[in-house]
């Protein structure tokens, strides 16, 4: 078996593209079959907090610090193709642009070389009371390394 008992799976990088694998369960999806829509959002939020993980920025610490917290300010998505039950996914994610209080990520789901969704993600850096807050400087230069390791 693959992997050490009770380590989870993580994600990598591919270039500055983070890629999160994952299988669909039954939960996931509806009488039909077939992925619920809204269960593309938890995959690509998913996705979003691994990539995060991976390049060192430690949201729970932000949170329990009283530093702040990101949130879905925008979303632009566009389902192309269902996904089934028991197919194998890929979430990937790439930051595209890096602003003072927010990011651009862009994300899609695959199966195989099929896109079924593409959505760009506005992640906002929010304060403990829910007000838009520069995000720590320290986090905007690991966007701003991983963005420049693409070009």
């Amino acid at each position: 078996m693959g992997g050490e008992f009770g380590s989870a799976y993580r994600g990598g990088f591919v270039g500055r593209t983070h890629c999160f694998a994952l299988r669909v369960y039954f939960e996931d999806t509806d009488v039909a079959g077939i992925v619920y829509y809204a269960n593309y959002l938890r995959f690509m939020e998913r996705a979003r907090s691994d990539m995060l993980r991976a390049i060192g920025v430690d949201q729970r610490a932000a949170l329990e610090g009283g530093e702040g917290v990101y949130a879905v300010a925008d979303l632009q998505i566009r389902y192309r193709a269902p996904a089934r039950l028991d197919d194998e996914l890929l979430v990937e994610s790439e930051v595209r642009e890096v602003r003072a209080a927010s990011c651009l990520i862009h994300q899609r789901v695959m199966r195989g070389e099929a896109i079924l969704t593409d959505a760009v993600v506005t992640a906002a850096f929010l304060s403990p009371e829910g007000r838009p807050r520069r995000q720590p400087r320290e986090w905007v230069e690991l966007f701003t390394r991983l963005l420049e390791e693409g070009k």
